[in-house]
């Protein structure tokens, strides 16, 4: 069966290219097809991972709106907070983001002004700017790990310690090689 829709999803990449481009040659074909028929099954987990991934931030995202907050700067204080009062730089916490942004300085601005954060020149190096997290911005973190964890706390139940040992096995198989 799986080879029976293979062929005709290769029959309709064949009639599509043949009718909407010009023609690319046997060969090229071929590899076109060969592509998607033999990597179907990675490009459906990559999409699955994509998608999972999206989810949950847009759903972490919802959580956080009642504190008027976004995502990243809960991901901003959280690295902060982790840092345990050590001044972290703007490069310091645009390396630790879930989502790499090119807005964390923006990011720091917002959370300054709500008086989660402070932002004092470095001492070693002038052009650089010392952040750390401030009490207010320890509490009003706390509520918002309370907000999130029980946000996660349904599918915690869904995976045992083995499930999630070979899951993230398998994702840094996929990032880096064998491990």
């Amino acid at each position: 069966m799986y080879v029976f829709r293979s062929l005709l999803l290769a029959v309709g990449v064949i009639t599509d290219l043949l009718k909407n481009t010009c023609f690319l040659g046997f060969y090229n074909i071929c590899i076109y097809i060969s592509c998607i028929v033999m990597s179907k099954p990675y490009y459906q987990t990559i999409h699955q991972i994509i998608t999972m991934g999206h989810w949950i931030t847009d759903q972490v995202s919802q959580e956080l709106k009642e504190f008027d907050i976004t995502e990243p700067q809960y991901n901003v204080l959280r690295i902060l907070a982790v840092a345990q009062g050590e001044p972290k730089t703007v490069q310091d916490i645009s390396e630790g983001m879930v989502q790499r942004n090119s807005n964390v300085t923006r990011i720091v601005d917002k959370l300054l002004l709500k008086g989660l954060v402070e932002r004092k020149e470095c001492l070693s190096n002038r052009r650089k700017m010392d952040i750390t997290i401030t009490q207010s911005g320890v509490l009003f973190l706390k509520k918002l790990d309370r907000k999130v964890y029980a946000f996660h706390r349904p599918m915690i139940k869904n995976l045992d310690i083995e499930d999630l040992e070979l899951l993230k096995g398998l994702l840094l198989k996929l990032r880096f090689g064998s491990t």
